[in-house]
């Protein structure tokens, strides 16, 4: 049943993006929603993908504790420090190690566990990976 799906599963959003407008995407009903809902699994996956891009491309963020700082702040209710560990651990680097360049496999990665810390599962598989590997480097 689609609704005992976690939200971002649901929305098709699975870094459970806030709406900022996103072409293709509105904003999920009701009193509380904030979050992005995609018309496709691919499409939420591919704002995913280009908003840590962002991160590092156009802020200069380029470390774990970096990007989930500014993903999952202490000042929406999250508990930022076990995301970045858990995070960090998936990659085997270190929460203040500077990532480098984000390779498809890097980004996948990153992706997977994201997907995986919002929504309590990663149904995704090598969709993701396929995602990633869109990108030009």
């Amino acid at each position: 049943m689609a609704s005992s799906l976690p939200r971002g599963i649901r929305n098709h959003n699975p870094g459970n993006l806030n709406y900022v407008g996103q072409a293709g995407a509105h904003k999920e009903p009701g009193v509380h929603g904030r979050f992005a809902v995609f018309p496709t699994a691919q499409d939420g996956l591919r704002a995913l993908r280009d908003q840590l891009l962002r991160y590092q491309q156009r802020d200069g963020i380029d470390t774990i504790d970096g990007i989930i700082a500014k993903w999952a702040p202490p000042s929406d209710d999250n508990n930022t420090n076990a995301y970045t560990q858990t995070v960090a651990s998936h990659l085997n680097v270190k929460p203040t190690a500077p990532l480098g360049p984000l390779t498809s496999d890097r980004l996948a990665a990153l992706m997977h566990a994201i997907i995986q810390v919002e929504n309590g599962q990663d149904p995704y598989g090598p969709l993701v990976n396929t995602i990633a590997q869109e990108t030009a480097f």
